[in-house]
């Protein structure tokens, strides 16, 4: 059988999709580009934390930097579902909802210029309203986008697609984290802070304006069904799925697995006294791992098992945190950062297409997505917290054992109770 007459079998989504496959994965990867440009400058794992840190020496609010993401990006994403289904288009939803995660970037550039004239409990205060705000807005908008992102993308391009996206987000990432180190280093307190957060703003811009091409065809909505069924349909699917139920248990243990994430450039400044700019070099090693790893290891899960690759990040979480726990040297979070972006990979990209792959039609993928996102919210939020009450309480090295064992106990779940979801 010709290619041709496969192309004319296709239905009108598929024959659209196949017709704006290449523009649509061209416009993503400028969007997921600029997005990490911007991102590199106000990373989660470093620059906010260090701006945090000249406000208190409390771990606890300190750990909860990445955490109000992580949450706020999770929580709400059930609470889309029902509008994704009931839509013909998933970008209008996108679009509206993603400029609720860009625009805080720019008030916390502002914040940033008034520490002078304020205390630091008001500064705090402030970029906290700040960090909540933006994680809010990337949930919200994370469940359209992934809707949208795999409705363009055919099935079996998922995990090379978001392996692909996640490189060229972390590959400007890793360029401007450097750039936000020397910046850092050179500018004076809080202009430096305020220059990082105004270039993510304009960053963030550019990826709004790729992200708005893209080129989504009318799907057929559902909607005969009140708002409230999305609810007895999620509960249907927790009931019927036991492999889903595990994968969710996976999923809630990946947090506390990577618990120490969030404290290994404070514990490396703190310990072994590294600077800002060796803190930015830092952060773009462990961008450019997930540049070079994102799209193996998306590639690696569509031809062979998103649940191996999972398992294999599993493990390097595991590491990391031994590795960190077990240092001499800063020179040792070289090693670190590498076995982190595997673990970072694994926790947040392959879940991604993952959850997708449990979804028996294209009207239950928003609610996977949600319910894999949402359900581990709380995990996502006390993970950091308990392990910040650690270390305030004892010491870093408490909250990175507890992370490695948390790890190794999600290595062996993927391996030898989760199986791989059937492919459609």
């Amino acid at each position: 059988m010709s290619s041709d007459t496969i192309f004319n079998m296709a239905t009108p989504i598929e024959a659209y999709v196949q017709k704006h496959l290449r523009f649509n994965f061209t416009v993503s990867m400028f969007d997921g580009g600029f997005f990490g440009l911007g991102a590199g400058f106000s990373s989660f794992a470093a620059i906010i934390p260090l701006f945090i840190s000249h406000l208190t020496n409390s771990a606890l609010l300190i750990g909860l930097v990445p955490a109000i993401h992580n949450v706020g990006w999770q929580l709400p994403q059930l609470l889309t579902a029902g509008w994704i289904s009931r839509a013909k288009r998933c970008k209008p939803l996108t679009l509206w909802m993603t400029i609720h995660e860009r625009v805080p970037y720019l008030g916390l550039a502002l914040v940033a210029l008034c520490m002078p004239f304020t205390t630091p409990r008001t500064t705090l205060i402030m970029a906290f309203l700040m960090l909540i705000w933006q994680g809010l807005g990337a949930g919200l908008a994370a469940n359209p986008w992934v809707s949208m992102v795999t409705k363009v993308m055919p099935q079996e391009l998922h995990g090379t697609f978001f392996g692909t996206q996640s490189a060229a987000y972390n590959g400007m990432a890793g360029l401007s984290a450097i750039m936000a180190g020397l910046i850092l280093d050179k500018l004076a307190m809080p202009y430096n802070y305020s220059l990082c957060f105004a270039l993510t703003f304009v960053a963030m811009v550019f990826s709004y304006i790729f992200l708005a091409a893209t080129r989504e065809p009318d799907g057929s909505p559902n909607e005969s069904d009140h708002p409230h069924a999305y609810l007895n349909k999620s509960l249907e699917i927790l009931r019927r799925d036991i492999n889903f139920q595990i994968f969710l248990g996976v999923r809630m243990l990946s947090q506390f697995a990577g618990m120490g994430f969030a404290f290994y450039i404070i514990y490396a400044v703190r310990r072994f006294g590294m600077s800002d700019a060796a803190a930015g070099i830092m952060v773009a090693i462990l961008l450019i791992g997930q540049v070079l790893l994102g799209p193996l290891m998306g590639r690696w899960g569509d031809r062979w098992s998103h649940r191996g690759m999972m398992s294999f990040g599993a493990l390097g979480a595991a590491l990391s945190a031994l590795l960190a726990w077990r240092a001499t040297s800063a020179n040792w979070f070289y090693a670190v950062f590498i076995l982190e972006a595997i673990a970072t990979v694994a926790i947040w990209t392959i879940p991604i297409a993952l959850s997708v792959s449990f979804a028996k039609n294209e009207e239950e993928r928003p609610l996977y997505i949600g319910l894999s996102n949402t359900l581990c919210a709380p995990a996502t939020i006390l993970a950091p917290v308990i392990g910040g009450l650690l270390a305030d309480a004892t010491s870093f090295s408490i909250t990175f054992i507890i992370s490695a064992v948390c790890g190794l106990l999600m290595t062996g779940a993927l391996w030898f109770v989760m199986k791989d979801p059937a492919r459609r």
